[in-house]
């Protein structure tokens, strides 16, 4: 129905009903008699509503109805709400304005599969030519999209403000469309065939052999435009940053029995490395890990703290100190929750429903078969290693999610611009408005350009060649992404005035943005870290110029 050509009108009022209603036509006069108490009739977006019986039971109450009895109630309802809020009131149409437009301001206020609103989109999926993407690419976005607004949208919405853990549901909706999949990436697409209950081609469109990193930049890119940042997290921050390691550094025998339980959806996986001592500073974890007197298991001791999906998490990929000080004495192990894990809550910025916590291991008895390392073997000391090894993914992943959650607010702000009247014109004939979102979207489209750019040479690079050469550019890459995003904040804020800051209502996107956008400058590393990393990294490359210098 969001793609039928009658728009988006159609997707207010279907069926029966939607014939119905514009069989039904009306002029103003006509609804200007319905103008008391008891028979209410206004007209909102060229629709007509008889709110006679609904007066009584509008959040701001029967007397603002009152006021605009009989009469074009449009401009003052977008002041408000935003266009989706009508879909609840479909039963109280009447029909439409004759020689109106009906439903032009909505197609203004809320957001189609795929938008026209400039910048809000990446360039290849406007019209513009990519050597990056082809018609799988094109496919999958669409098809990802439509699953994301019917299978997640709705409960993302409401558990945002509940903070309820995304459902067994949502996550095995995920699992079987091979969404799940689609955010750990190619390397883990020759696993699928041994997993029937993904039907990544038939629910995607994606050919398992044809994925690359742009299929799971989409993938993220998707989940980033939930507008929902704490759900979100929910549905895989964790996920994405826990899996990995199991697929590279786990033992086959916990590998091949957890990476189907985890994308099928039905097992929940994070990773535990910060600790309220140690963020940024890997190397200084105090957490310990020490043989059993058998030899046959080591016992964890130890806290880690702002572990996202750890409230809902099956696995933990946990690193532990194994040996003496310094990253030399790290090692990573695959922890179950039933081996004694406890976890308790931490109340942050955004929605509960990410599952951000405390983990306790209190003496936690861990076999010794359950050490990773690299070639899926386990091996002592290894675990520094294997946790900068995942950095570049974690840190590209955060890029991508928050670079799509950006262009979410930038599709807010125009569509906000267009719509508000302010001293008896809208907002985007000012120019001051114009030139902050013009700041907006040249930085924006600079960073997504520098993104796709650092994805193909992911998608070229043998692994090793990554490891070597893209350390500092994956780095540099966030800094700059953060520093847009608060660019973004900033702007957006200004431009939506007091509704930035209201949680419901028109701006209800872009504060729950303004309240979570700096968790991208701080998780998998600060900016400020990162842009240290960035230049020191290059200067001891093989091709640095520092000898020159």
């Amino acid at each position: 129905k969001k793609l039928h050509p009658g728009g988006v009108a159609q997707v207010f009022f279907s069926g029966l009903q939607y014939r119905f209603a514009m069989a039904q036509q009306f002029s103003l006069d006509e609804v200007a008699k319905h103008n008391t108490p008891d028979d209410l009739w206004i007209v909102v977006d060229g629709f007509v509503y008889d709110v006679s019986k609904f007066k009584k039971l509008h959040p701001g109450g029967a007397g603002v109805l009152k006021e605009v009895a009989g009469a074009d109630a449009t401009q003052q309802f977008f002041a408000y709400h935003r266009g989706d809020v009508l879909k609840k009131y479909s039963k109280l149409l009447k029909g439409t304005v004759v020689g109106v437009d009906a439903g032009a301001t909505s197609r203004t206020s809320d957001r189609a599969l795929l938008t026209q609103v400039p910048y809000s989109e990446a360039s290849a999926f406007l019209g513009w030519h990519s050597p990056y993407y082809n018609e799988t690419h094109r496919a999958m976005r669409a098809n990802l999209r439509r699953i994301v607004q019917e299978s997640i949208q709705p409960e993302a919405d409401e558990s945002e403000n509940s903070g309820d853990a995304p459902s067994e549901e949502v996550y095995k909706a995920m699992g079987e469309s091979g969404l799940l999949a689609a955010r750990i990436g190619k390397d883990c697409m020759q696993f699928l065939v041994s997993i029937p209950e993904i039907q990544m081609e038939t629910r995607l469109g994606v050919p398992v052999e044809r994925f690359d990193h742009f299929h799971e930049l989409i993938a993220h890119e998707e989940m980033g435009r939930l507008g929902t940042p704490g759900f979100n997290d929910g549905c895989g921050a964790g996920f994405c940053i826990g899996l990995p390691p199991v697929l590279h550094f786990a033992p086959p025998h916990i590998r091949d029995k957890v990476l189907p339980e985890v994308l099928r959806g039905e097992k929940r996986i994070c990773l535990a490395i910060s600790e309220p001592s140690a963020g940024s500073d890997v190397a200084g974890m105090l957490t310990k890990a020490q043989k059993s007197a058998d030899g046959k298991h080591f016992i964890v001791s130890g806290v880690k703290k702002w572990i996202t999906n750890g409230m809902h998490a099956d696995y933990f990929v946990t690193a532990v100190r194994t040996g003496a000080e310094g990253h030399s004495g790290i090692s990573m192990l695959f922890i179950a929750r039933d081996m004694g894990v406890e976890t308790k809550p931490i109340k942050t910025a955004y929605s509960a429903c990410a599952g951000t916590a405390l983990v306790i291991f209190d003496e936690v008895k861990v076999p010794v078969e359950n050490l990773m390392g690299p070639g899926n073997k386990g091996k002592e000391g290894a675990g520094f290693f294997c946790v900068m090894a995942n950095f570049n993914h974690e840190r590209w992943f955060i890029v991508a999610q928050a670079v799509s959650a950006m262009r979410l607010v930038l599709d807010e702000c125009f569509r906000w611009a267009n719509q508000r009247k302010a001293f008896g014109k809208s907002l985007m004939t000012q120019p001051v408005i114009r030139f902050k979102l013009a700041r907006m979207a040249g930085a924006l489209e600079a960073v997504h350009n520098m993104l796709e750019n650092v994805t193909h040479q992911m998608d070229v690079m043998p692994y090793q060649e990554q490891s070597a050469k893209l350390g500092g550019p994956i780095a540099l890459l966030k800094f700059q992404a953060t520093r847009v995003g608060t660019l973004i904040a900033d702007e957006a804020a200004q431009i939506f005035g007091g509704r930035a800051i209201t949680r419901t209502g028109m701006g209800s996107k872009v504060e729950g943005y303004l309240r979570t956008f700096k968790y991208s400058s701080i998780l998998g590393g600060s900016e400020e870290v990162l842009a240290d990393l960035a230049i020191r990294q290059q200067l001891r490359s093989p091709e640095s110029v520092a000898p020159k210098l």
